[in-house]
């Protein structure tokens, strides 16, 4: 008898059901009530030690991260904790900082026995190092991957080549023509994809990219402030800016306004994620959105498949990116 069972017996959520066994939260007495029937009748324990003395499981599953802010990562990690929740597992969250070793130490000590699995957020293992995490029988799941990386190892990303086509289109119909791109570093493969959106909806308006209109800078503000500066120094400086992270799209943004330049009268600047800092923008800034919380969410229900020696349907799962028009864009003004 697992959570789940005793929800759909009670005819009311896990969150409930957890929120009833653990004494934490309002529960109204008639449902309470109901629950605390079903949990008699069919001999369900809370004791995650006690389960796991007869699964073999702990109970925790890992969750690697490079970094719990910016946005981007707190939210996807929010979507992994959710999910965890609702399948009565605990998370152990483990910050990578960017950094290659700490990341393989963390994970040696996670496979032998710790945690049921893991959820890792853009990992800094190399595919051979993820193939060989695989030979010893650990669960886990990527998401967002670094680089491409075993066809078996379960991912979980956004559509970025089709995001950045839709914003590529919006600045094209709004009539851009020179259009910049400030990408992150080169070897991700999610800028990879970008790259290749924003150079398909270039080839599709009859446009041939311009070199000097495409900055590679890191994935922070100060990266897009640097690229901004560059790019308003050229001769004939871009009328519209697509910047591969909303990051880039802060730092770029600080640097029109430090030169006289209104956003959109002047310059037009989309940016990547939709992550909460767009919407406090002035004026607030037009992004594609990632399906952040859902990418979270999607990687714990692949996980549990695996955990629980079921079927994977889907092993790659792309989920699909919107773009949201806001102020920062407009059609080009008098040059």
């Amino acid at each position: 008898m697992t959570i789940r069972d005793v929800a759909a017996l009670a005819g009311v959520s896990t969150a409930t059901i957890s929120r009833v066994v653990n004494r934490s939260g309002y529960v109204s007495p008639k449902t309470r009530s109901a629950v605390e029937a079903v949990i008699r009748q069919h001999g369900y324990t809370a004791s995650r030690s006690a389960r796991g003395l007869s699964s073999g499981r702990t109970g925790l599953i890992a969750v690697t991260v490079p970094r719990i802010h910016p946005s981007y990562f707190s939210v996807i990690v929010a979507g992994v904790a959710d999910a965890l929740y609702e399948h009565d597992m605990r998370i152990v969250l483990c910050p990578t900082l960017h950094e290659h070793d700490r990341e393989v130490s963390l994970l040696a000590r996670l496979v032998h026995g710790t945690t049921d699995g893991g959820v890792l957020i853009l990992p800094e293992e190399s595919p051979s190092e993820l193939r060989d995490l695989m030979t010893h029988g650990f669960s886990f799941v990527v998401i967002d991957p670094r680089t491409r990386i075993d066809a078996r190892v379960p991912t979980v990303s956004a559509a970025n080549a089709a995001g950045a086509t839709q914003a590529m289109e919006h600045l094209l119909a709004l009539g851009h023509r020179r259009i910049a791109a400030i990408t992150g570093p080169s070897a991700l493969m999610a800028n990879k994809e970008r790259t290749r959106g924003y150079n398909a909806a270039l080839a599709a308006a009859g446009l041939t990219p311009d070199p000097e209109l495409t900055f590679e800078s890191e994935f922070d503000v100060q990266g897009g402030a640097i690229a901004a500066s560059a790019l308003f120094d050229l001769a004939e400086r871009p009328t519209a800016i697509f910047a591969f992270n909303d990051q880039l799209a802060i730092g770029a943004m600080r640097v029109a306004l430090a030169r006289n330049l209104r956003v959109p009268e002047d310059l037009s600047i989309v940016g990547f994620d939709d992550t909460s800092e767009s919407e406090l923008l002035r004026p607030a800034l037009t992004s594609v959105r990632q399906p952040l919380a859902e990418m979270g969410r999607m990687g714990v229900s692949l996980l549990m498949r695996l955990v629980e020696n079921r079927r994977l349907e889907a092993v790659h799962i792309e989920l699909a990116t919107e773009l949201v028009i806001r102020g920062s864009t407009g059609p080009p003004g008098p040059r």
